[in-house]
């Protein structure tokens, strides 16, 4: 097992440094250093940057108008962009349901709905979780019936991050009560502007609105918005959440929030607190474990072996430490983590630091977000059953 990059991947990573130096807005990379808050515009003006050197869909093959880069490649891209302040890849359009759709869509499909993805100009929203439906997705009661050439829909999906802004979800519905659970389910893109469709934020302790509930009132979705076959769709939604809980993971956010974090410390003075400083090495000692962890996956598919199926894993160990180093940031600040003035932020103060710079984002309402990070994509303790039954047996 080989971990080290070689002189081709390192030079692929000093042009993709080079690269994101030169296009990513100044503006942006001030925001996502200092925890300001990103607007749809931020985001998809990013995401549109990305689209048109032909990277937003970084992860795809060529066939499909990726750049077919390696695992290795995949992971240094993603290294360079979180260390330059780059927000992250809104993932529900290219990384979650456009592999669906090259794996389980026919032609039609992949030629309709991939260049949107592809290029940033189609919002796409994940419609899983529902009231009483959140790691057991099995239980989904949102329904579809077939009359004709359409579906009916009729259901209720919550937590549905950033659906404000959506254009396109892509659903697990129920399409059968017979059998097992699982085996009644289909996967089903909708169209948000059909009439029956109504989206309604819910406001978090911050004052945004990252997540929403969306509700479908009778909204006619033509059959040919089905991906695969009907009834199938418990297996295209697996294919996609491991796709998402390696997202989750996200080692290199992790790595650029560890300096943020000593910079925090440094700026509070707590910087020279020996039991402080403890905290933030076995932090660091973590992350790094991690990013080996992830490193040794790519090793394996570089040389052509077997991967670790260890996707379950990754988002263990990487959303404890999302949470871990959310909590370090606010106790560095101490009170100063409280205060939340939305039109203060807005403004852009949040403190100061030496040097310049702000210092106190809103971190407690930051810690208090990142709660989450256990339970969405599959609670923690519903992956450790599936790591124990997969290493264990």
């Amino acid at each position: 097992m080989d971990l080290a990059f070689t002189p081709q991947e390192l030079a692929f990573r000093d042009e993709i440094r080079g690269w994101v130096k030169d296009n990513l807005p100044a503006d942006i990379a001030h925001k996502v250093h200092n925890a300001l808050r990103l607007s749809r515009d931020d985001m998809q003006r990013w995401a549109k940057i990305l689209g048109q050197k032909g990277w937003l869909g970084y992860g795809w093959p060529k066939e499909f108008g990726g750049p077919g880069w390696t695992a290795v490649q995949k992971h240094l891209f993603e290294e360079e962009c979180a260390l330059a302040g780059a927000p992250r890849i809104v993932p529900f359009g290219p990384v979650m349901v456009a592999p669906v759709i090259m794996a389980f869509g026919n032609k039609e499909q992949q030629e309709r709905f991939l260049p949107g993805i592809a290029s940033g100009e189609v919002w796409w929203s994940q419609g899983y979780s529902e009231p009483g439906s959140g790691s057991d997705l099995a239980s989904v009661k949102t329904r579809a019936e077939r009359q004709g050439d359409h579906y009916l829909v009729n259901g209720q999906k919550t937590w549905t991050t950033l659906g404000q802004y959506g254009e396109w979800i892509f659903c697990l519905v129920r399409t059968s009560t017979e059998g097992k659970p699982q085996t009644g389910i289909s996967f089903l893109l909708i169209d948000m502007k059909s009439p029956g469709v109504t989206v309604r934020p819910i406001k978090l302790l911050d004052g945004e609105c990252e997540v929403n509930e969306v509700f479908f009132d009778n909204v006619k979705v033509p059959a040919e918005n089905l991906i695969g076959e009907e009834n199938k769709g418990w297996t295209y939604a697996k294919h996609l959440l491991s796709h998402e809980r390696t997202n989750i993971a996200d080692v290199n956010r992790a790595k650029r929030e560890l300096e943020r974090l000593k910079r925090i410390a440094r700026a509070e003075g707590v910087w020279h607190d020996d039991r402080f400083r403890d905290q933030i090495a076995l932090l660091e000692v973590d992350i790094v474990a991690l990013e080996m962890l992830v490193l040794r996956v790519l090793s394996a598919e570089k040389s052509g072996k077997q991967s670790l199926d260890i996707a379950g894993l990754l988002k263990i160990k990487g959303s404890e430490i999302q949470q871990r180093y959310a909590e370090l940031m606010m106790l560095a600040a101490g009170p100063f983590a409280l205060p939340f003035i939305e039109e203060a932020m807005e403004a852009g103060w949040q403190g100061h630091f030496p040097g310049g710079g702000g210092a106190n984002a809103p971190l407690a309402s930051t810690y208090f977000n990142m709660r989450k990070t256990t339970i969405y994509g599959g609670s923690n303790e519903v992956q450790r059953n599936i790591v124990a039954q997969t290493v264990l047996g």
